[in-house]
């Protein structure tokens, strides 16, 4: 696995990434959107084959960081892309200056919870219905993320 700063000409993959991962995918469109708003970045892994596995896109407004979303392709999950991407959105908001990191998770998604619990995210607030019929909590770590929970 390669792990890199993505760029516009990565927006198709990291949308089929985020169509394969989510119901209502993002275009292309609007993660470049995204991707080129003030303190944005995103990282893309990209296996031997050159096929995107994963990506992460978030921002840094504040000292405070935010990940926008993750997606990783169904068949590479578990296989520890998503805390690679993680660890380098963490890493990357650090050097822009955040102290914190912020996201949302489905109530309901156990995987994605123990990764980012594994990476030291707790409970800050619960959002009502953010995903449809599901409640969305909202996780926080402090940056940079401790050793013990990068398994160090």
């Amino acid at each position: 696995m390669m792990l890199r700063r993505a760029t516009a000409r990565d927006l198709p993959a990291m949308s089929a990434l985020h169509a394969a991962s989510f119901p209502d995918g993002w275009t292309g469109e609007s993660l470049g959107d995204l991707l080129a708003s003030p303190g944005a970045f995103a990282f893309i892994s990209i296996e031997v084959s050159s096929l995107a596995a994963g990506f992460v896109l978030a921002r840094v407004a504040a000292g405070e960081a935010e990940i926008l979303t993750i997606a990783v392709r169904p068949n590479a999950r578990r296989k520890g892309v998503g805390r690679q991407l993680m660890e380098a959105a963490a890493r990357q908001a650090r050097k822009m200056g955040a102290t914190a990191m912020f996201l949302e998770v489905g109530e309901t998604n156990a995987p994605a919870r123990a990764l980012y619990k594994g990476l030291g995210f707790a409970e800050a607030g619960r959002r009502k219905n953010y995903y449809g019929a599901e409640n969305g909590l909202v996780l926080k770590a402090e940056l940079p993320l401790s050793a013990p929970a990068l398994g160090k």
